[in-house]
């Protein structure tokens, strides 16, 4: 009895990275190795879709031909490197995708991948992610569409996306999952000595705040803030800095930045003490007094809220000092 095939098709849009094309082409042949002979798993067929000379969207490349349907069960946009790839799609391959959303097939995206996917109205009320760097334009955008940048996957029913740049591999080990099984997914991740479980994105992302808003009073209290100021600044101390009342600081602040005065010193403490994690021996207790927090119990929390990880884990895994000790 033959085996029962389920296609992924890639889309390769103007700009989509080959590398990643690729590498779910090799990912997908190793998971269908790791399912050989076991009896009742079916076959995942690769194919690469193109609009052609005439503007038809076609199957250009297939690793099992004349197996399985029409169209694929699953559609892929892989990441991009290039910015102009973030702008509108071609009309075919909107079309095309509004037609296979209509016949029930689960649309995927890595990283700049879900761009598209939003310009053709395809991510409207939906979870997603992307990159960390691209979270706030996705967002800025595409207001109806809800970002988690902190996840390096999210699955919403029919539609799963994923965040880094590199973040195909884990999209294609949750499609494994889903399509052959766990088991055979996490095979196909140690065959390929890869993590099966990276969970959030946000040890990889910096902050980095906008200083082009054209509100002078917030541009200098921003400044101010990226000196020793910091570790002792406070909302009124803001606001005199402004020379603003309170209620019209947080106003004007939030409006330049996006962000509560309060917010933004968590951010930029946190970012001031990653470095110190990862460039010097200071002990956690001394970093969470040098960056303004004298409680180190509520800095852990806040560090480990805000990066995905514990100051003690973020040293070990990225401290340079750490490193050379090894």
């Amino acid at each position: 009895m033959s085996q029962s095939c389920l296609e992924i098709g890639l889309l390769l849009y103007p700009g989509a990275q080959l590398a990643a094309v690729h590498g779910l082409d090799d990912l997908f042949a190793v998971a269908n190795r790791m399912a050989a002979g076991r009896g009742g798993l079916p076959v995942l067929r690769v194919s690469h879709w193109q609009a052609d000379a005439q503007g038809e969207v076609c199957r250009c490349h297939d690793s099992h031909p004349g197996q399985g349907g029409e169209h694929p069960q699953v559609l892929i946009l892989p990441p991009c490197l290039d910015v102009a790839a973030r702008q509108p799609l071609p009309e075919a391959y909107r079309r095309w995708l509004a037609q296979r959303r209509a016949t029930g097939a689960t649309l995927a995206s890595v990283c700049a991948g879900a761009f598209p996917l939003a310009e053709a109205g395809l991510l409207d009320g939906r979870q997603v992610t992307t990159h960390w760097a691209l979270a706030g334009e996705l967002a800025e955008r595409y207001p109806q569409v809800r970002v988690l940048p902190e996840r390096m996957v999210v699955e919403d029913g029919d539609l799963i996306t994923a965040g880094g740049l590199m973040a195909w591999v884990d999209l294609g080990l949750a499609l494994v999952a889903r399509l052959i099984g766990p088991t055979i997914a996490a095979e196909t991740a140690r065959f390929l000595v890869v993590d099966l479980n990276r969970e959030s994105q946000l040890h990889f992302s910096s902050f980095a705040p906008s200083f082009d808003h054209g509100d002078a009073a917030v541009l200098a209290v921003q400044q101010w803030l990226q000196g020793p100021a910091l570790a002792e600044a406070s909302l009124a101390g803001m606001a005199a800095r402004a020379g603003l009342g309170e209620r019209t600081f947080l106003r004007r602040f939030r409006a330049a930045t996006g962000m509560k005065p309060t917010e933004y010193c968590q951010q930029l403490r946190v970012a001031r003490a990653r470095e110190l994690l990862e460039f010097t021996r200071q002990s956690i207790d001394e970093i969470a007094w040098q960056v303004g927090y004298r409680d180190s119990g509520t800095f852990r929390k806040l560090f480990t809220r805000l990066v995905g990880l514990s100051p003690g884990d973020y040293r070990r895994r990225f401290g340079s000092a750490a490193r050379r000790e090894g």
